[in-house]
């Protein structure tokens, strides 16, 4: 399996002859939406730094016959692509992949502000370790994950709350994701908490536009 960041939350995961796109929002690179040959496009929530729907419609474009799922809340409003609507516990199984919804709400940034639907998918293949991307919570930590696509910083979420999700998640391997919101002279404060309290050996400092083989 082959994991490659594009950039905050956008992760593309090859597997079982399959490529799967995750999040391709404001944030991430132009690369991202340059790509083609994908199986399927997974969009988290509706949040601009996980769906950029102004470079959205091209991805799309070149990638006519991708599956994509969204949470329902998404599916209405976002207006390209026909997206098929998934929660949690719901399997869909693209090429060699089952992609499956991992839990349903948003992490709450403040009270005054309603929280939206919030979708994350776990990636399993046979003979491939099992990838969860969480998108925009710490809420539920699925069983079996072998690879976490941790977000280390946004405004819903302070350190102490990133440590227990790895600690109740327990990957093997985790790597970054959801940390273009962190100066470079501050990234190694966060990266360095999670390296050193979240009991995973295996902590990958994956850049941008870095891959990674799993």
């Amino acid at each position: 399996m082959q994991i490659t960041r594009f950039g905050h939350a956008a992760v593309l995961v090859e597997a079982a002859d399959t490529r799967v796109l995750i999040d391709p929002g404001a944030f991430s690179l132009d690369a991202t939406f340059e790509l083609e040959g994908l199986d399927a496009i997974v969009v988290t929530h509706q949040h601009a730094d996980h769906v950029d729907t102004t470079r959205g419609p091209g991805l799309l474009e070149r990638n006519p016959d991708a599956v994509l799922l969204c949470d329902p809340e998404s599916a209405s409003v976002l207006e390209f692509g026909s997206w098929s609507e998934h929660v949690d516990g719901t399997e869909t199984t693209v090429g060699g992949i089952t992609i499956r919804g991992v839990g349903a709400q948003h992490a709450v940034i403040l009270p005054q502000i309603p929280r939206i639907t919030n979708v994350g998918v776990t990636l399993a293949a046979d003979g491939e370790p099992t990838v969860f991307h969480p998108g925009d919570s710490y809420e539920t930590a699925p069983d079996g994950v072998d690879v976490l696509a941790l977000p280390l910083s946004a405004p819903w979420a302070k350190a102490s709350e990133t440590v227990d999700f790895v600690q109740r998640v327990s990957p093997t391997t985790l790597f970054p994701i959801h940390d273009r919101t962190i100066s470079d002279l501050a990234y190694g404060i966060y990266w360095g908490q999670v390296a050193n309290f979240g009991g995973v050996d295996d902590v990958r400092k994956l850049g941008q536009g870095d891959a990674t083989t799993v």
